[in-house]
């Protein structure tokens, strides 16, 4: 799971190397790496690089993590797959911002379910897999799984910024806890991206949408988090819809930690 952002230059396993400013000529890890080692992913490649491309984010380096709710009410979204189908669609996504083909899973509910990797290599279904693994299935607490990303990326000694998807249905339990970690959080490289299954009217999400808005400086250092609601059926959300969502705030951040001395 460990991210280090420091590679070696390009070579025959399709890998692109790091500039010094965090971006590079072209994607991390090559289309045609992508077509034989995970062919099922490059659809959801394709449309990761047109909007990459389009935010201006094209050659850019980060560490991209992926947060996955496993509280009661998720039961369905693994049952149908959804749940696969978004970690497929981070994970191509990563390809583009990060070498190592790997994208590091956080699994939580009442605390830290699971933490493990969604290769390339070995992504079609390992999410169903390592979910049946975790069994009970418990509350929803945001702040310990955060705590496990803030952790997982200081360990890995990677200066590069790190994105993180971070999927639920619901507010957490400890609110107060989120919020505060959210806010200590706001001076690491790190930006969090929330993603909401569930009805978008629902008052389950006003949580989130509060968190969207902490004031700066007020609260934080960076605006550091992001929030959109996919719906009650996250997978009728195409390629391109998703990662335009997931971009909107990403670029600003970038700009914004860098000159608040957040990012070097």
């Amino acid at each position: 799971m460990a991210n280090d952002h420091r590679k070696r230059p390009d070579g025959p396993d399709g890998r692109a190397a790091p500039v010094r400013d965090g971006s590079a000529a072209g994607p991390a890890i090559s289309l045609e790496k992508v077509r034989s080692t995970a062919a099922g992913l490059v659809p959801h490649y394709t449309a990761a690089r047109v909007t990459l491309e389009k935010t201006g984010l094209a050659g850019r380096r980060a560490a991209v993590y992926l947060v996955l709710d496993r509280s009661g009410s998720m039961r369905p979204y693994y049952r149908d797959g959804t749940v696969q189908r978004l970690a497929e669609q981070v994970l191509a996504l990563a390809a583009h911002l990060d070498d190592d083909g790997v994208v590091p899973l956080v699994f939580f509910s009442t605390g830290v379910d699971g933490i493990a990797g969604l290769p390339l290599d070995g992504y079609a279904g390992r999410i169903a897999a390592l979910h049946a693994s975790y069994g009970h299935m418990g509350r929803t607490n945001y702040h310990l799984a955060m705590r496990a990303v803030i952790e997982h990326h200081r360990a890995s000694g990677t200066p590069a910024p790190a994105f993180v998807v971070f999927q639920t249905d619901g507010g957490p339990t400890s609110r107060r806890a989120a919020e505060e970690l959210l806010c200590e959080a706001a001076g690491l490289p790190l930006f969090w991206q929330f993603i909401g299954f569930g009805d978008p009217d629902d008052k389950q999400f006003d949580f989130l949408r509060r968190l969207d808005e902490l004031p700066v400086p007020g609260r934080r250092a960076v605006d550091n988090a992001g929030f959109f609601p996919a719906g009650t059926d996250p997978s009728a959300l195409t390629d391109e819809e998703l990662y335009k969502r997931l971009m909107l705030e990403f670029p600003d951040w970038l700009a914004e930690a860098r000159r608040a001395g957040v990012l070097r």
